[in-house]
């Protein structure tokens, strides 16, 4: 639509974005809507207030008279016009500033296609070397804490020859990182139509044919091929749809990472199944102890393949009826798997969800307390990780730098900071060899080889 971002005070469109996982985070987007309709009154100023995101029925019924527009980020494609005929109707100076023409635009000034869902929207990216692109919406797996199924929808993916394309036009223009999106990208299901857009595999063992469908693994097969030095990794795994086929991809496929995210959310039987998680902490730690045998073995016949990989998780405390014993039993495993990084939040309930009929008696108090043992143990396993790695070089992508020092990722997605011999050296997009020479549980420290 060529806007302009502004800041709050002096937008003339303001959009509030609710995620769907936790309560936590809608209550905290109500807060701060509140806070700038209050700012927007005292300044006798009214923006055109829109809301999207996912958003459970009962979240419209409860904002819907105090905004302007719900929009539905799939139909992304049909905002500008929404918007538009909105604005000529709220406020007549600004209907001066738009004619029919912005109505076909968006975002940078491209048209946008003639498509049905969101995908078709041509992407901004916020890095010049980063990219997440999505290959996915929607989740049929129905877990008791979210809403994504009721709000997202069931799952839809996007055609893999689109994918291929986006990642090949950003490793085009020099991109370093790819990151796939989906919120279980390990159920990624497509026809290839196009199989000459769907990568360059002429020379490969790996042929497809027209109306051939591609997997998640055949995905990640069809862009590595793609010639180009980055990186490639994923988020998020299921750990009831991580395959053998996607864990052989995970060495044989040069450009992905030696980091895999895989969310345990507890170590419970008990609340795994209340949960609705379709595993056991036993079915986890299986996987764990296959994925980390198969990285150990293939360190042997591929080059690129490094003799460990990082795993971290997502873990949710004070799941309803979650015991001490229940507790005891996460706190263990964590101790048991030695996890690199963990996500660990507090579970606070979300209307609309199968766990939000539950009785939520354990305090907030109690939760905190919870966490906190738990980022005591993950401070420790994380220590021990990294502290394996001092002495050794690691490919590292650097992400900024400030006085003299660079900060980055290393391939197993550990930050690390580098002193460099120049403040004038311009390594932000790039790739360097850094050698570590320090380690604690949150980060590494090294230097330039």
């Amino acid at each position: 639509m060529n806007l302009k971002p502004a800041a709050p005070a002096q937008a003339d469109i303001l959009i509030f974005n609710l995620c769907s996982v936790r309560q936590a985070a809608v209550d905290r987007v109500w807060g701060n809507f509140k806070g700038r309709m209050a700012k927007g009154k005292r300044q006798n100023k009214k923006p055109l207030i829109i809301l999207t995101g996912c958003i459970l029925p009962a979240d419209k019924k409860k904002l819907a008279p105090k905004v302007d527009l719900i929009l539905d980020i799939k139909d992304l494609n049909s905002w500008p016009g929404i918007i538009i005929k909105t604005l000529k109707h709220k406020n007549t100076k600004t209907q001066k500033q738009y004619n029919n023409e912005t109505m076909k635009q968006c975002g940078n000034g491209t048209k946008i296609a003639h498509r049905a869902d969101y995908f078709a929207v041509p992407p901004q990216y916020s890095s010049h070397f980063s990219a997440f692109v999505p290959i996915m919406t929607g989740c049929n797996n129905f877990c008791a804490y979210c809403a994504v199924p009721y709000t997202r929808g069931r799952e839809y993916s996007r055609p893999a020859e689109e994918i291929t394309t986006e990642v090949g036009n950003l490793i085009q223009n020099g991109y370093k990182e790819i990151i796939l999106l989906g919120q279980n990208v390990n159920s990624y299901q497509s026809k290839i139509f196009n199989p000459a857009a769907a990568g360059q595999i002429s020379n490969s063992k790996f042929q497809i044919s027209k109306n051939t469908s591609a997997n998640f693994p055949t995905l990640l097969k069809l862009i590595n091929k793609i010639p180009g030095n980055y990186w490639l990794s994923f988020i998020t795994s299921h750990p009831k749809d991580m395959s053998d086929e996607l864990m052989k991809c995970l060495t044989e496929c040069q450009h992905l990472i030696p980091y895999v995210h895989l969310p345990l959310q507890s170590g419970s039987d008990k609340i795994l199944k209340a949960m609705n998680r379709k595993y056991t902490a036993k079915d986890y730690t299986k996987l764990v102890r296959k994925i980390r045998m198969i990285f150990a073995l293939n360190s042997h016949h591929y080059s690129h393949v490094t003799p460990r990989l990082a795993i971290s998780t997502d873990i949710i405390v004070g799941f309803p009826g979650e015991t001490k014993k229940d507790f005891l039993a996460t706190a263990d495993l964590m101790k048991k798997i030695k996890f690199d990084m963990a996500y660990l939040a507090e579970y606070s309930p979300r209307p609309g969800t199968a766990a939000a009929r539950l009785k939520d008696k354990i305090s907030h108090k109690e939760k905190t307390r919870r966490r906190q043992i738990l980022n005591e143990i993950l401070k420790t396993t994380a220590l021990e990780n990294n502290q394996k790695l001092v002495g050794k070089t690691t490919e590292t992508l650097v992400e900024s730098t400030k006085d003299g020092l660079a900060f980055g990722q290393t391939k197993m997605m550990k930050n690390v900071k580098i002193k460099l011999e120049s403040k004038k050296q311009n390594l932000i997009g790039k790739f360097v060899d850094v050698k570590i020479i320090k380690a604690g549980p949150w980060g590494l420290e090294g230097k330039l080889t």
